[in-house]
């Protein structure tokens, strides 16, 4: 796996395979992968019998720190349960994920559990391929104590409750503090010391926008300056709306930096690489990304992390990473094994050590209490205020048309910053796109 795949806006990495998964929500809505199933268990939690059972995991935590993690939390786990055996059956990205995802469910063969995307969810939800887990969730000790923004990101546009949280995160900004002796507090002030910061050879910020057919990290940034601007670029309900207002702003305060000599559109963690090389000031990126930008710095200068500028209408952040989604096709047995496992990658100790090993966010307020958090946060103590905005920080909408739509957003951005169409002409065109994505799944 790509050492970010689960982080920077590669959470909608897998746009890619965007006709995969609607040929594959074709196939399953046509064979009726697990209806019955699905009714079953969306009632009751099977009982827990203590019969042994094999339950595969399909991730795509495939190297570094998150694969060594997942891999001991899992042995923990079995040492725990020894009639348990969990098959850990990684991908090496998101959109191998969904591919493999989608074939076997179409096929009838599905993993007992998987990572899963919000949008994923919402297509394998509709073809009755997972099942909701809300009877699941009442019998959780550790679920009222989730933040607010990770159990509304576990929900549907029905209300239940699809998924279960894994890897999640939010965004924030590092800097060069011999270049940026203090992180910016608004967008203004971040205009300002990035213009500053732009001279001999160095050009403060590097962001990839991605492309029509998978958006990446600058896509991210844009999409949360538009809602610091005051509008989001999606609605609640998915539905795009990228000629207003603030997302025009958003835009022409990238198109400005770009101008000033303050900007540059790249590919592969430009924004990493930049700042690792002494050629850029910051890197906007995940937090998860902290570990990679600190081994890219190399101990230069002193990286500064800090929690992302406000604007005119306040702080904004996107909540990223996946959730995991129980199949329908598992047996009572393997779902109660499956259950017992999902409970324990959440445990406030499990989590405390996931973070300290990964840089993920924990995602219960109990975890912070955790010796374990409490050492990793004297240490980076960034965490501390990023944990804060799970409470208020959100995903993009779980709907299927919503990766095409970002794609055209990504299009636009590109255009615009540089020059080959305006903010509002290439917001435009991006957004008859996008309603033509929306229509077209709806």
């Amino acid at each position: 796996m790509s050492q970010h795949a689960f982080s920077r806006r590669n959470f909608m990495h897998a746009a890619a395979a965007t006709s995969v998964m609607a040929a594959a929500a074709a196939a399953l809505t046509a064979c009726g992968g697990g209806s019955s199933a699905a009714s079953t268990s969306s009632q009751s939690v099977p009982a827990d019998s203590n019969e042994p059972a094999t339950i595969v995991f399909m991730e795509a935590m495939s190297s570094g720190a998150q694969k060594e993690a997942l891999a001991k939390m899992t042995a923990d786990f079995m040492a725990k349960y020894p009639n348990i055996k969990v098959d850990l059956q990684e991908q090496p990205d998101y959109g191998t994920l969904q591919t493999k995802i989608n074939a076997q469910a179409a096929a009838g063969t599905p993993p007992t559990i998987a990572q899963v995307y919000g949008n994923w969810a919402d297509e394998f939800a509709k073809s009755e391929v997972i099942v909701p887990l809300d009877a699941y969730v009442a019998k959780s000790d550790d679920y009222k104590n989730f933040y607010d923004g990770i159990k509304a990101d576990l929900k549907l546009s029905d209300g239940k409750t699809w998924m279960w949280p894994f890897n999640k995160s939010v965004v924030v900004q590092y800097y060069n503090s011999t270049m940026v002796p203090e992180a910016p507090k608004t967008w203004d002030d971040f205009a300002a010391a990035a213009k500053k910061a732009s001279t001999n050879g160095v050009v403060a910020l590097a962001i990839d926008p991605g492309s029509s057919s998978g958006p990446a990290g600058g896509t991210a940034m844009f999409e949360i300056l538009a809602q610091a601007n005051g509008d989001a670029v999606f609605a609640d309900d998915g539905t795009p709306q990228f000629t207003k207002d603030g997302v025009v702003k958003a835009l022409d305060y990238l198109v400005d930096l770009k101008k000033a000599g303050a900007l540059v559109l790249g590919t592969k963690y430009p924004g990493q690489v930049a700042l690792g090389g002494g050629t850029g000031a910051f890197d906007i990126s995940s937090v998860a990304s902290y570990p990679f930008n600190l081994k890219a710095v190399g101990g230069k200068f002193t990286m500064g992390v800090a929690g992302l500028p406000s604007g005119p209408k306040g702080t904004a952040n996107q909540l990223a990473g996946t959730n995991i989604a129980l199949f329908a096709k598992a047996t009572d047995a393997e779902k109660a094994a499956a259950w017992k496992y999902m409970q324990f990658l959440t445990s406030p100790e499990q989590m405390a050590y996931w973070v300290s090993m990964t840089g993920y966010l924990p995602v219960s307020k109990t975890t912070l209490d955790v010796q374990t958090f409490k050492d990793y946060a004297a240490k980076n103590a960034f965490v501390l205020e990023a944990t804060k905005q799970l409470d208020n920080a959100k995903s993009l909408p779980s709907k299927s048309w919503v990766n095409q739509a970002s794609g055209s957003l990504a299009q636009a951005l590109t255009d615009a910053v540089n020059g080959t169409s305006s903010s509002k002409d290439a917001l435009s065109k991006a957004q008859d796109a996008a309603t033509k994505a929306m229509k077209a799944a709806s």
